[in-house]
C-alpha cells in the first residue's frame, strides 16, 4: 500500500476525497464520489486515510464491511497538540481548530453524548457540524506544522499515529462485541442472588441479608444507604466515618459479616445484574463504546456499560463462540518497566530486561529478598507514598536505583510547581490554573529526556485550589501511568496489524490487559503475535533499551478461567 488520502464525509452519503503529497497539501483535484464507504473500497491502495474522527467515519465505513491499515484522525491530533501548548481543555473539534488558525470566534465542542445501551456506536447520531474538505486540508497542514515546533517532533508524530490507531482498534472492538452469554449470566446472578421478586425490588438473597443486618442491630437499616449504617453503628456506641470495608471489618459486630456481603452482591445487582443485561447484550455480545483517551493519562474508559470494571463471577458469562477461543494477555508488571525504560536507570533497566518477576528481583538487591517491601517501595516511588514506611522504603530504592527515584521526584517537583510533564512520547497533563499557557514551561526538565506523568487521585486538574503536594502526586505518577498508555497503544496498532491476516479479532482491553478472540487453530499464533507486539511497542516507544515488557497469556473457552 502507498499514498495518504484525504477524506470528509459530505451530508448527503457521499465524501470529498482527495490525494496528498509528502508534504500533506493535495497533490491534485478534490473529487467528489457518491458514496462514502465506496470511495474508501474502491482505493484499497491507499495506506493512510486522513480525516477528522474516527468515531464519525470508521464505524459507517466498518457498517458497510470496509476496514482501513492506517488513519489520522485530525480531532485525536488536535487534543494532544493542545496539551502540548498547555492547552488542554479548550475545543478540539475540527471546526474550532479551524476558527483558531483563522482568528474567528472558536465554538464549543458539542456535549458528549450519552451511551445507548445495547446500540451499536453512533451510527444513527446526528453528524456533526460539516467541515468541507478543503477547509480540514487547512487543519492538517496547521497540524503538521505545530507538530515540528514540539520538543521531540518524531516522538509526537508517533503519538499521533498511536492514538490515531487506538480509534481504529476502538471502533472495531465496538462493532465486533465481546463474547456474551446470557443464559450463563442469568444462571450466576440466580446463584449470587436468588430469584427476584415483582415490581423490580431487591432479589431474594439481598433482602435476606439487609434482615440480618437489621436483626443484628436491633432495628430497621438499610444497608444500601451508607448515612443509616454509621447511624446504627453510632448508636451502638461504634464511631465509624464510612462503610467502606476496610473501615468496618475489623470491628467486633455481628452486622460487619452480612454487611460486607450485603455491599458486595448489591454492586453485582446494580452494575451487572438483570437489567444491565436486558440493556448491554445483543446477539450474544457486549457491546460498550471505548473511548480511547478518555483520561489525561491516555487510559481508555467506556461510554457506559462499566467494561472496564467486570467483576470476576461475572465473568463466567464471557465464552468463546464454539470452536474458538479467548486469548487473554495480561502485561506483567507493565508501570515499572516503564519507569526503567524512561528514567534510563542502568540497575533497574538490568532487573526489567529479565521476563521474571521483577518486584523479587528489586528485593534481591535493595531489601534482602522482602519482595513485599520492594513492592511498595516500588509502588509508592510512582504513587507518590513518601511517608512513613514508604519513605524508608523509598531511600533504599534511591540508593540502588538513583535515576529512576530522580526521575518521578522532578515530575512531582515540576507537578508542584505547576509547571506541565509529558509522557516520553508528548502526552501533556493538563495545566494548573493560573500557570503560563506552557510555553517556555518545563524549565530543569531536560528536553532529551522529557517528564512524564499519570492520573493520582489526590488531585483533579484544573482547580486552583488543589494542593501542591496533591499536584506533585499527579505529576508523578503521570509520567509513568501516561508513558505506559502510550506503550499500550502501540502494542494494540501491532497486534491489529498482525490479525488483520486472520479470523482473530481484538475483543476487548483496559489498560495492561487485551483479548482476542480466534478459531482455536489460530491461538498459539495470536500468542506470539501478542508477545511479538509487546516487543516491538517497546522499540518504538523508548528505543533500544534491555527492557523487556513479558505478557503472562491464556487461551481459555471463559473468561474467568484465565485468572
Amino acid at each position: 500500500m502507498t499514498g495518504r488520502w484525504a477524506l470528509a464525509p459530505a451530508e448527503d452519503g457521499g465524501a470529498e476525497v482527495a490525494v496528498l503529497g509528502p508534504d500533506g497539501l493535495p497533490a491534485g483535484p478534490l473529487r467528489r464520489e457518491a458514496d462514502l464507504a465506496e470511495a474508501v473500497r474502491s482505493r484499497p491502495e491507499v495506506s493512510r486515510w486522513v480525516w477528522r474522527s474516527t468515531a464519525d467515519v470508521y464505524p459507517r465505513l466498518l457498517a458497510a464491511g470496509v476496514r482501513v491499515e492506517r488513519c489520522y484522525d485530525m480531532e485525536a491530533a488536535e487534543t494532544l497538540l493542545l496539551g502540548h501548548e498547555g492547552r488542554l481543555g479548550e475545543p478540539r473539534s475540527a471546526a474550532a481548530a479551524l476558527a483558531r488558525l483563522r482568528g474567528g470566534p472558536v465554538p464549543a465542542d458539542p456535549p458528549q453524548r450519552s451511551a445507548e445501551p445495547g446500540s451499536q456506536s453512533s451510527l444513527f447520531e446526528p453528524r456533526p457540524v460539516h467541515v468541507p474538505l478543503g477547509d480540514l486540508l487547512e487543519v492538517y497542514a496547521d497540524q503538521q506544522r505545530r507538530h515540528d515546533t514540539t520538543a521531540h517532533p518524531e516522538r509526537m508524530r508517533l503519538l499521533t499515529a498511536a492514538e490515531s490507531a487506538g480509534m481504529l482498534v476502538a471502533a472495531e472492538m465496538n462493532e465486533a462485541g465481546l463474547p456474551w452469554r446470557a443464559d450463563v449470566h442469568r444462571e450466576v446472578l440466580h446463584e449470587l442472588l436468588g430469584e427476584r421478586y415483582a415490581g423490580g425490588g431487591e432479589p431474594r438473597r439481598l433482602a435476606e441479608l439487609a434482615d440480618e443486618v437489621s436483626a443484628a442491630f436491633g432495628r430497621r437499616v438499610r444497608p444500601d444507604l451508607p448515612a443509616d449504617v454509621v447511624k446504627a453503628f453510632a448508636q451502638a456506641g461504634i464511631k465509624v466515618k464510612s462503610t467502606r470495608r476496610w473501615e468496618i471489618e475489623s470491628i467486633d459486630h455481628p452486622a460487619v459479616k452480612p454487611l460486607i456481603e450485603y455491599k458486595k452482591l448489591y454492586r453485582i445487582w446494580v452494575a451487572h445484574g438483570w437489567s444491565w443485561l436486558q440493556d448491554w447484550v445483543r446477539d450474544g455480545r457486549f457491546r460498550p463504546e471505548y473511548l480511547p483517551g478518555g483520561t489525561v493519562t491516555g487510559r481508555w474508559v467506556t461510554n457506559g456499560g462499566g467494561a472496564l470494571q467486570i467483576p470476576k463471577v461475572i465473568r463466567r458469562a464471557v465464552v468463546a463462540d464454539p470452536g474458538w477461543r479467548l486469548v487473554v494477555a495480561d502485561a506483567d508488571q507493565m508501570e515499572p518497566r516503564v519507569l526503567a525504560a524512561i528514567s534510563r536507570d542502568p540497575g533497574l533497566m538490568e532487573v526489567a530486561g529479565r521476563e521474571t518477576d521483577l518486584y523479587q528481583a528489586v528485593s534481591d538487591r535493595a531489601f534482602a529478598g522482602d519482595r513485599g517491601q520492594a513492592k511498595l517501595a516500588v509502588l509508592g516511588a510512582v504513587y507518590g507514598q513518601t511517608s512513613g514506611d514508604g519513605l524508608k522504603n523509598l531511600a533504599l530504592l534511591r540508593r540502588r536505583f538513583p535515576r529512576a527515584v530522580a526521575y518521578v521526584d522532578d515530575a512531582a517537583r515540576a507537578g508542584e510547581e505547576g509547571r506541565l510533564v509529558r509522557t516520553w512520547l508528548g502526552r501533556t497533563s493538563p495545566p494548573a490554573v493560573g500557570s503560563s499557557d506552557g510555553s517556555g514551561d518545563e524549565a530543569g526538565i531536560p528536553q532529551d529526556d522529557p517528564v512524564e506523568s499519570g492520573l493520582d487521585q489526590g488531585w483533579v486538574p484544573g482547580y486552583a485550589s488543589a494542593d501542591s503536594r496533591a499536584r506533585g502526586r499527579f505529576a508523578r505518577n503521570f509520567v509513568v501511568q501516561g508513558s505506559a498508555a502510550d506503550w499500550a497503544l502501540l502494542v494494540l496498532a501491532a497486534l491489529r496489524r498482525t490479525c488483520a491476516g486472520l479470523s482473530a479479532e481484538l475483543v476487548f482491553f483496559q489498560h495492561d490487559e487485551v483479548i482476542v478472540h480466534c478459531p482455536a487453530e489460530e491461538a498459539d499464533t495470536v500468542v506470539t503475535a501478542i508477545r511479538d507486539a509487546a516487543d516491538l511497542a517497546g522499540r518504538l516507544t523508548f528505543g533500544e533499551t534491555p527492557v523487556r515488557f513479558p505478557f503472562t497469556t491464556a487461551v481459555v473457552e471463559c473468561y474467568a478461567d484465565a485468572k
